[in-house]
C-alpha cells in the first residue's frame, strides 16, 4: 500500500480528464489510459487517487506476471500454511485504487482475472480460497498502456478493452509543457523550461527518421533537474534525454545537433 502524501502529487489538468475520472469513480467503473511513454498517466492516477481519498496500490506490469501475483497464493511457513494476499485482492479489500501500468505487458490469462472486477459484477472469485470477494467502496481498477508501441507485438482482447473506459494522453501543448517541466524542475527558470520543451518537440520530429520512441515530458523533467542543480546545460540533454532513446550512432548525432541548434 503506498502512503498518502502530504500534498497532492502536482499534475496540471489538461481538458476534462479529472471530471470524467471522478464521475467513474463514483458510478465504479473501470478506467483505461492510453498515451506514449512519460506523459504523465502514472502522475494523473496518484493525484486523482489522493484527490479522492483513496489509497492507491501499484502493479508495474511485466511478461511473467501470473494471476498468483495479482490474487495471492499460499505460502509454506514453519506452522503451516498461510494465505498472502496479492496487491489486486488487498485492493478490492481495502475499496483502493489499484493501478495496472501497462497492462499489456503482462499474459493474457492474467488479464482475464480483471474481467469480473472490470464489469457491473464488480466482484473477485479467489479459487484456492473458495472466496467471492465483493469489491469495498472506492475500489477502483485503472490499467494503462502505450498503444504506440505496443499495438504490433501486443494488445488487449476486445472482451478486456469493451469493460473500460478510456481517457487518452498525448503530448501536451508548448505552454502546458513548459509549466509542468518549470515545476517539476525544482529551481530551473521559465526561459530553460520553454528551449527544453522546444527541445523535445525538435526531437519528437525525429520519429518518422527511425527513433522508435521519442522523449516524453518526464526525461525533459529530468534534464531540468539536472540542470537546477549545476549540471552543464548540454550534458544534462545528452545524459538525461539522449542516451536513454537510442545507441544508434546517426539518431544519437542527430539529437545532439538538435541540442546545439535548440540552444545556440
Amino acid at each position: 500500500m503506498e502512503s498518502r502524501p502530504p500534498v497532492p502529487p502536482f499534475y496540471l489538468a489538461r481538458a476534462g480528464e479529472v471530471e470524467v475520472f471522478e464521475r467513474s469513480h463514483a458510478l465504479g467503473l473501470a478506467v483505461m489510459l492510453k498515451g506514449p511513454t512519460g506523459v504523465g498517466k502514472t502522475r494523473f492516477v496518484e493525484h486523482m487517487a489522493w484527490k479522492l481519498g483513496r489509497p492507491l496500490i501499484t502493479v508495474a506490469c511485466h511478461d511473467d506476471l501470473s494471476a498468483s501475483d495479482l490474487v495471492g497464493r499460499f505460502l509454506i511457513r514453519h506452522d503451516g500454511t498461510v494465505w498472502q494476499d496479492g496487491p489486486l485482492t488487498r485492493a478490492v479489500r481495502e475499496g483502493a485504487v489499484c493501478y495496472l501500468d501497462e497492462v499489456v505487458e503482462a499474459r493474457q490469462d492474467t488479464v482475464v482475472v480483471l474481467h469480473s472486477l472490470s464489469d457491473h459484477r464488480r466482484i473477485l472469485p479467489i479459487d484456492k480460497t473458495g472466496e467471492l470477494l465483493h469489491a469495498a467502496a472506492g475500489f477502483q481498477l485503472v490499467i494503462s498502456y502505450n498503444p504506440g508501441y505496443q499495438r504490433m507485438l501486443k494488445d488487449l482482447k476486445p472482451s478486456t478493452r469493451q469493460r473500460f473506459i478510456a481517457l487518452e494522453f498525448d503530448f501536451p501543448s508548448a505552454g502546458h509543457e513548459a509549466q509542468v517541466v518549470e515545476h517539476e524542475g525544482r529551481g530551473i527558470d521559465a526561459a530553460t523550461a520553454r528551449a527544453l520543451v522546444d527541445l523535445g518537440q525538435r526531437l519528437r520530429g525525429l520519429h518518422d527518421r527511425g527513433l522508435s520512441e521519442v522523449p516524453g515530458t518526464r526525461l525533459l523533467i529530468a534534464a531540468a533537474q539536472l540542470i537546477a542543480r549545476g549540471v552543464d546545460l548540454r550534458e544534462a540533454c545528452r545524459v538525461a534525454i539522449v542516451a536513454p532513446l537510442s545507441d544508434d550512432a546517426t539518431l544519437t548525432q542527430a539529437m545532439l545537433d538538435l541540442i546545439d541548434v535548440t540552444f545556440a
